[in-house]
C-alpha cells in the first residue's frame, strides 16, 4: 500500500508579524492568536517563534544565482614595499587614536600620521593593497580631511567597491567617474548633451572638468545657456571661471556685471578685479585714486583719504555693495571696496613714485590707516602680489607684527601664502623668535612641510623657553602636535638634551618638568617613526609632502592654538 503524506498546512498570513508585534508590546498587553494569556504566555510565544522560524527557513526555495559583479579595474601603479604595506595596516588599525582627551604618554599618535603617510605614498605613485581598501575607505568616510589623499591612493578600485557598499557612497560623489560618469572634455557631442539635460551636480562637475581642460570651451558652453539658467545656478557656474581665469574671460564677465542677480554681479566684479588689466580694474583704480593723496602741507608727507560721498549706479554695477553692514560707516565701507578692487600698481604712480614699503610707512591722517591698510591687504591676497604682501607683513620682529594692528594675524597668514615657501618659513621663524608661540599657530599652518631648518629651530627653541619658564606643555598642545607632524625628522637629534626631566625650581609649576620630558620624548619618537615611514616607502624623509596641506593640523588640534 502506498502511503501519501498529508499536505503541509499552510500557515495563516501574517503569523510572523503577529509574533513580532506581541514580542515588542509584551504578552501582558497582547497575545498572538492560539496562545492563551497568562503567566505561560511568554514561553509559548518563544516556542511559537522558534517553530515559525524553522518553518520559514525550511520553506525557502533555492534562488537563481545572481549575476557576478564585473571584475575590478586594473590599477597599473606599482605595489607597495612589504614593510610599507604593514605600516599602512598598522596606521589604519589605529584610527581610534587617543580619543578621550586623556594623557597621551610618549607614544606617537598614529592616527595623525596617516595623512602624511598617504601624501608620501601618492607622491611616489604606489597603488593601495586590495586588502587595505575597505579600511582605507572607512577611514576616508570618518575624516573628510583625509578623503582627497585616501581616494587618490585607493584609485579606480575605490569606485568599484563603492558601488557595492552604500557606506562608501561618498566615493561616487568625490571621485571623477562616479555617479556622474562624465564624458571626456573632448567628446563634444556627449558634453553638450549632458550640459543640456544633466542634473545640476552633473553640470557643475562637467563645467569644472571642461574648464580645467579647455577654459575657452567651458566659457562657450556656459555662454550658450546663460540667459536660461536660474540665478543660483549662474552663481555656481560663474565661480568655476576662477580656474584658469584670464583676459579672454573679460567680455563674458563684463556682460555678467549687468546680471539681474546681485550675487552674480558681485562675483563677476570680484573676478574682473583679479585681472589687473581689465576695464573694471581701470574704473576701480580711477575711483580709488581720487580718494587717496599725499599731503605735503605738514611737517612731512602724509596720506589723506577722502572717501566717496555716495555709491552711484556705476559703482553698484561694478560690484560695490551700497548698503554697509551694521556698525560700519557707509563711506568707509564704499572706500574699502574701491581700494580692494583697484590694481595695486595704481598706487606707486599715484603717490609720488614710492615703493609699496615707502607708501605703507607714510602716516595716514584722520584714523584712516587701518581701513586703508586692510583694503590693501585684501587686494594683495586677491592679486597674489608678493611685493605688497611683503611690505604689508613688515618685519616679523616689530611689535605690531604680534597683532592686532592694522593687519590681523589671520590676514598675515593669507599674506604669507603669497610668498614662496622659503621666505614664508624665515618670516614665521622671525616672528616666533620675537613674539613666542602664543600667536604663531595660525602662521605655522601656512608653512610648507617639513618645516625649513630656521623655522624648526625657532619652534624648538621657543618650546624650550616655555619649559624653562615653568609653563605646562598642554598650554602649547596645538603647536606641539603640529611639530610632531611638520618638524623635519633630521631635527630629532637636537632634541636629545630635552628628554630628561629637569630639576624643579621652588617656584616652578608642580610636575611640569616631567610632563615636558614626556612631551619631548613623544616628539622625538614621532620624528623617528616618520623617518622610518619614509624609508619604508623608498625615499628620503618627507619627499613629496611639501605643501601646507600635508601639514593639516588634524581634527584633534585644527584651529586650536595654545590654550
Amino acid at each position: 500500500m502506498t502511503r501519501t503524506s498529508a499536505p503541509a498546512q499552510t500557515p495563516a498570513p501574517g503569523v510572523w508579524e503577529e509574533l513580532v508585534t506581541a514580542a515588542l508590546l509584551g504578552t501582558d498587553r497582547r497575545t498572538p492568536p492560539g496562545i492563551p494569556p497568562g503567566p505561560r504566555a511568554p514561553a509559548a510565544l518563544l516556542d511559537a517563534a522558534a517553530a515559525e522560524t524553522v518553518r520559514r527557513r525550511a520553506g525557502l526555495r533555492p534562488a537563481r544565482a545572481a549575476r557576478r559583479p564585473d571584475p575590478a579595474p586594473v590599477d597599473p601603479r606599482p605595489a607597495l614595499p612589504a614593510a610599507a604595506a604593514r605600516r599602512l595596516a598598522m596606521l589604519l588599525a589605529d584610527r581610534s587614536g587617543t580619543a578621550g582627551g586623556g594623557r597621551r604618554g610618549t607614544a606617537p599618535d598614529l592616527k595623525e600620521l596617516l595623512p602624511q603617510w598617504l601624501a608620501m605614498a601618492n607622491a611616489r605613485g604606489f597603488v593601495a593593497p586590495p586588502q587595505a581598501l575597505p579600511a582605507l575607505l572607512d577611514a576616508a568616510r570618518g575624516r573628510t580631511d583625509l578623503r582627497p589623499a585616501a581616494l587618490a591612493f585607493a584609485g579606480p578600485r575605490a569606485l568599484w567597491l563603492a558601488r557595492l557598499n552604500p557606506d562608501w557612497r561618498f566615493v561616487l560623489r568625490a571621485m571623477p567617474g562616479g555617479d556622474a560618469a562624465l564624458p571626456r572634455p573632448g567628446d563634444t557631442e556627449r558634453v553638450r548633451e549632458l550640459w543640456r539635460h544633466g542634473l545640476f551636480a552633473e553640470r557643475v562637475a562637467l563645467l569644472t572638468a571642461v574648464r580645467a581642460h579647455d577654459p575657452a570651451a567651458a566659457r562657450e558652453l556656459l555662454a550658450g545657456t546663460w540667459p536660461a539658467e536660474r540665478a543660483e545656478d549662474r552663481l555656481m557656474f560663474l565661480d568655476s571661471l576662477r580656474t584658469g581665469l584670464g583676459p579672454d574671460d573679460e567680455p563674458f564677465l563684463e556682460q555678467a556685471l549687468t546680471d539681474r542677480s546681485r550675487n552674480v554681479r558681485a562675483t563677476a566684479a570680484e573676478l574682473l578685479s583679479a585681472l589687473p588689466g581689465s576695464a573694471l580694474a581701470g574704473r576701480m583704480a580711477a575711483r580709488a585714486a581720487v580718494c587717496v593723496a599725499v599731503d605735503h602741507t605738514g611737517d612731512g608727507p602724509r596720506l589723506v583719504v577722502e572717501a566717496p560721498h555716495e555709491c552711484d549706479a556705476g559703482m553698484e554695477r561694478d560690484g560695490v555693495v551700497a548698503r554697509a553692514p551694521a556698525g560700519r560707516g557707509e563711506r568707509s565701507w564704499w572706500f574699502g571696496q574701491l581700494a580692494e578692487a583697484a590694481p595695486l600698481a595704481t598706487w606707486p604712480a599715484r603717490l609720488g613714485g614710492r615703493t609699496p614699503r615707502e607708501i605703507l610707512a607714510l602716516p595716514v591722517a584722520d584714523d584712516w590707516r587701518s581701513e586703508l591698510h586692510a583694503a590693501w591687504c585684501r587686494a594683495a591676497v586677491r592679486q597674489r602680489d608678493a611685493e605688497w604682501a611683503r611690505a604689508l607683513l613688515g618685519s616679523p620682529s616689530s611689535p605690531e607684527a604680534g597683532g592686532p594692528g592694522a593687519v590681523s594675524l589671520a590676514e598675515r597668514a593669507r599674506l604669507l601664502a603669497t610668498l614662496d615657501s622659503g621666505e614664508r618659513a624665515v618670516w614665521v621663524a622671525g616672528f616666533i623668535a620675537a613674539h613666542g608661540l602664543s600667536e604663531a599657530f595660525q602662521l605655522l599652518g601656512v608653512c610648507a612641510v617639513p618645516w625649513a631648518a630656521p623655522l624648526g629651530r625657532a619652534v624648538v627653541d621657543a618650546l624650550n623657553i616655555a619649559r624653562d619658564a615653568g609653563s605646562y606643555p598642554w598650554s602649547f598642545s596645538g603647536v606641539m602636535g603640529l611639530a610632531e607632524r611638520c618638524l623635519d625628522p633630521s631635527e630629532a637629534g637636537r632634541l636629545d638634551g630635552l628628554l630628561a626631566a629637569p630639576e624643579e625650581a621652588e617656584d616652578a609649576s608642580p610636575g611640569a618638568g616631567g610632563y615636558w620630558a614626556e612631551a619631548f620624548q613623544r616628539l622625538v619618537t614621532t620624528l623617528r617613526l616618520r623617518a622610518v615611514m619614509a624609508e619604508e616607502l623608498g625615499g628620503t624623509p618627507e619627499a613629496g609632502a611639501g605643501e601646507p596641506g600635508a601639514a593639516d593640523p588634524g581634527p584633534a588640534t585644527r584651529g586650536a592654538g595654545p590654550a
